[in-house]
C-alpha cells in the first residue's frame, strides 16, 4: 500500500473521528433528550420528597422533559446511593442524597459504593434547619419544661429517627450529650413512617428537618419546640432557637444535594448545573422554599464537593464520638 494510500485513509478515519465526536458533543449539549430519573434514597413522604417533588414539577415546565421520582429506601438512604452510583453515566440518572449520606461511611464502612468516588457532587439543592417536635398532647407548653420533663423521667421517653445514623438519629444523640439525658431510639424506614407515628402518638419526640415537618406543625397535627441553630427560623418565627434556650453549640443542618454517576460527560454535568440554578430562580420555587425554612443552593459545584468533604470529616468524629452503631 503506498504512502499516499495509507494518508488517505488516515485523514478519511480523522473525519470520521471528528464527526463522532461532534455527534456525540451535540447529544450531551442538547440534555435533556428524554425523560430523567431522580432517585430519591428515602420512602415517598419525607423530606426529601418535600424538595424533590416540586424540582421534579418545575424541571417539567423549564425542560418540556419529565423529571421521574424513584423512591428506593432503605439502610438509611444507602440502598437508593448504591443504585445510583452503578446506573449509566449519561446525566439520566441523578441521586438526591442528603446529609445522611456524608453521616453513612462512618456508620457503615463496608458500604458497596462509595460517595466520592463513585458519585460527582453536583449542586447542594436545599440546606434546613433542624427542629425538635412532639405530639400535641405532650404535658409542656415549652421547651424548657420539656427538657425538665425529659431529665425527670429518664429512658421512659423515646423519638423517631429515618433510620439508624440518618441526621435525625444523631441529631438526638448530640442533643442527648449537650442535655445530659436519655431517650430512647426508635429507628424507621424513612422520616415519612416516623413523623406518622409521631402524628399518632406513637413516639414521644422527633429530631426532624424543617422541610418535612413544616406542614404538619403548621397544621397543628405536631408542636415544635425548639429549632437548631443560633437564631429562629423565618418559617416558625414564634419558636425559640437553640441558643435562646441555652444549647448555643446545638447547630445541626439538614441539607439535600445533587449528584451524578461517576465518568458522566462534563459537558452535561455543565448543563445539569445550569438547570438546578434556572430552577432555583423559579419564584413558585422560591416561595416554597422559604416556607419550609430552608436557603437554595449558594455554592458552586466545586464548593458542594469541598463542603461534603468537610461533612463527611465532621460526622465521622460525631459518630466516633457518640459511639452509635447500626441497629
Amino acid at each position: 500500500m503506498s504512502n499516499g494510500t495509507i494518508q488517505r485513509r488516515a485523514a478519511l478515519l480523522g473525519i470520521a473521528a471528528g464527526l463522532g465526536r461532534a455527534g456525540s458533543s451535540r447529544a450531551q449539549s442538547n440534555w435533556p433528550a428524554r425523560p430523567v430519573t431522580l432517585v430519591v434514597p428515602f420512602p415517598a413522604g419525607g423530606g426529601t420528597d418535600a424538595f424533590a417533588r416540586p424540582l421534579a414539577a418545575q424541571f417539567a415546565k423549564n425542560t418540556g422533559k419529565t423529571l421521574v421520582v424513584d423512591n428506593r429506601g432503605g439502610a438509611g438512604g444507602t440502598l437508593g446511593a448504591s443504585f445510583a452510583a452503578r446506573a449509566a453515566p449519561d446525566g439520566y440518572t441523578l441521586f438526591m442524597g442528603a446529609v445522611h449520606h456524608a453521616i453513612a461511611p462512618a456508620m457503615y464502612p463496608r458500604l458497596d459504593y462509595d460517595i466520592e468516588k463513585d458519585l460527582i457532587a453536583l449542586a447542594l439543592l436545599a440546606n434546613v434547619p433542624q427542629v425538635v417536635v412532639v405530639h400535641p398532647g405532650t404535658p409542656s407548653a415549652n421547651f424548657r419544661q420539656f427538657l425538665e420533663h425529659v431529665k425527670r423521667h429518664p429512658a421512659k421517653l423515646n423519638y423517631g429517627s429515618a433510620g439508624a445514623g440518618t441526621s435525625h438519629h444523631l441529631a438526638a444523640e448530640l442533643f442527648k450529650q449537650q442535655t445530659g439525658t436519655f431517650i430512647t431510639h426508635i429507628p424507621y424506614r424513612g422520616a415519612g413512617p416516623a413523623l406518622q407515628d409521631l402524628i399518632a402518638g406513637n413516639v414521644d419526640m422527633m429530631f426532624d428537618g424543617l422541610g418535612s415537618s413544616a406542614t404538619h406543625i403548621k397544621s397543628g397535627r405536631i408542636k415544635a419546640l425548639m429549632v437548631s441553630g443560633a437564631r429562629r427560623n423565618p418559617a416558625l418565627p414564634d419558636i425559640p432557637c437553640a441558643a435562646e434556650v441555652g444549647l448555643p453549640d446545638y447547630t445541626v443542618t439538614t441539607w439535600y444535594g445533587l449528584w451524578a454517576p461517576r465518568g458522566t460527560p462534563a459537558e452535561v454535568q455543565a448543563r445539569i448545573v445550569d438547570e438546578i440554578q434556572r430552577l432555583g430562580s423559579a419564584e413558585n420555587i422560591k416561595a416554597l422554599w422559604a416556607s419550609n425554612g430552608a436557603d437554595y443552593g449558594g455554592m458552586t459545584q466545586q464548593q458542594f464537593g469541598a463542603f461534603v468533604g468537610s461533612e463527611l470529616r465532621r460526622w465521622a468524629q460525631v459518630v466516633k464520638t457518640a459511639g452509635v452503631k447500626p441497629d
